[in-house]
């Protein structure tokens, strides 16, 4: 028997309009309420996954402080899009500023869109921001964030042993005194780098030591500035960083130049993302690279996974693996 509002209708309780309403994504009808009647829609079989032909690239933003300022994201944009593009699929991008005043009747309509599937862009996503999306009604997929209660399917990158990997580099060039410089906006990516830093430190029996550990803004200029002020009140620093990202290595490395620190000689460092202008600083940093391209494409391939087995139960958790860019901004220590 071919289902109808009017069957909708008689499972939910609620009336042909509402069920209606709903549907068409139509203002009136709460977020619960229209949860429940795309559930019982699917279930039912009025709408169909597979109708979807369109993939919402959609950017969380919570401040800015670090999508705003760097180039990764339009690389992995760029990625997302071929990948879209060669599977027959449109991409729209979205933008979801968390301080606008209808920002939760934003989330509500976006979640709730049966035509489309949602990629989550959620760098800047903090634990308390991911509940809002756990009613969502269409296939949707988390970038760049894993929810910890495994709620949702995601592709990130493998933070913790990619930062590992790189403070190891730092020991086996003989460095024992290694800080880290650490993003002040604590996203998740950042503090699994952390996690990542002290396993390497651990490993090889040395202390992580608090006064060796920098706080710094995640904007170039920000980290650049925050630096200087540190460096002009601090005389003994450790042979060698690990910086949260490239960004903050950067602004780091401008403000140790400036005070007459010599890098690599007096003072190593080692950032992470290889942003395009890292290979053009002087002198040249070592870094972690991330595939951004390849990230935007997993993301769509997972997402188009999702929409042809709408039965799909199981969450995945891809975690795209780093490349480690060996260049000028370490020096061996004897």
């Amino acid at each position: 028997m071919k289902v109808s509002i009017k069957s909708i209708s008689e499972k939910t309780g609620f009336s042909p309009a509402t069920i209606s309403n709903a549907l068409n994504h139509k203002k009136g009808v709460n977020a619960q309420t229209s949860a429940e009647i795309f559930r019982v829609a699917k279930e039912m079989g009025y709408i169909s996954e597979s109708s979807i032909r369109k993939i919402k690239f959609v950017i969380f933003k919570k401040n800015g402080l670090i999508i705003d300022d760097t180039p990764f994201f339009s690389l992995l944009i760029d990625g997302f899009e071929k990948e879209c593009r060669e599977s027959g699929f449109e991409m729209v991008i979205c933008h979801l500023n968390q301080k606008d005043e209808d920002y939760e009747e934003q989330v509500h309509w976006m979640i709730n869109d049966s035509a489309s599937a949602i990629v989550l862009l959620g760098t800047e996503l903090m634990e308390e921001d991911v509940k809002i999306f756990k009613s969502a009604g269409c296939p949707f997929l988390m970038l760049d964030y894993w929810a910890g209660d495994m709620s949702f399917n995601g592709v990130l990158i493998n933070n913790a042993d990619s930062s590992r990997k790189a403070v190891e580099y730092l020991i086996q060039k003989g460095h024992k005194e290694i800080g880290y410089l650490r993003g002040s906006f604590r996203i998740k990516a950042f503090r699994s780098r952390a996690v990542g830093y002290g396993t390497a430190m651990q490993k090889a029996n040395l202390p992580v030591k608090n006064e060796n550990t920098v706080t710094l803004p995640t904007t170039l200029n920000g980290a650049y500035q925050e630096m200087l002020k540190y460096l002009q009140k601090k005389s003994k620093l450790p042979t060698a960083y690990f910086a949260d990202n490239d960004m903050i290595a950067l602004g780091a490395m401008k403000a140790l130049q400036e005070m007459g620190y010599r890098v690599p000689e007096d003072v190593s460092l080692v950032g992470f993302d290889d942003l395009p202008f890292s290979e053009i600083s002087s002198p040249a940093l070592t870094t972690l690279r991330v595939p951004k391209q390849e990230m935007g494409k997993l993301a769509v391939r997972r997402v188009i996974d999702m929409i042809k087995k709408d039965d799909d139960q199981v969450n995945t958790k891809i975690q795209v693996c780093t490349k480690f860019i060996e260049r000028d901004s370490v020096c061996e220590r004897s």
